[in-house]
């Protein structure tokens, strides 16, 4: 699968993780919503790589820059999952879940992208 292709892939499931956890917490908490902010941006960046060669590179850095920001506000959410593993229970269960999996998308996004950065290089 394409960079770019993964990246609405990515996009699309932080959107959906985002929509779903607003729903789950009554619609009382917005933050539940930034994993589908950074999923609607994500896509964007994934289309417009799509949609432009001469943008392609420059979308997926973004994208790429996008997600380790993703990666930082959301390992917190990783930690205190880990910690629930072992006994000590977060204060907010579905608020770790939700930036666990954000954490997750992310890592995977990132290490596609790098991946396939290092391939293009040696292409070159």
């Amino acid at each position: 699968m394409s960079v770019p292709k993964l990246s609405i892939n990515i996009g699309i499931l932080l959107t959906l993780l985002g929509i779903l956890s607003f729903i789950l917490t009554d619609f009382v908490s917005i933050t539940a919503l930034i994993p589908a902010f950074f999923g609607v941006v994500l896509a964007g960046l994934g289309f417009l790589a799509k949609s432009s060669e001469s943008m392609r590179k420059h979308a997926m850095h973004a994208a790429l820059l996008l997600a380790l920001l993703g990666l930082f506000g959301s390992f917190s959410g990783l930690i205190a999952l880990i910690g629930a593993i072992s006994g000590t229970m977060p204060e907010r269960m579905s608020a770790a879940v939700s930036q666990s999996i954000m954490a997750v998308l992310c890592i995977i996004f990132l290490i596609a992208g790098i991946k396939s950065f290092i391939a293009a290089r040696k292409a070159q």
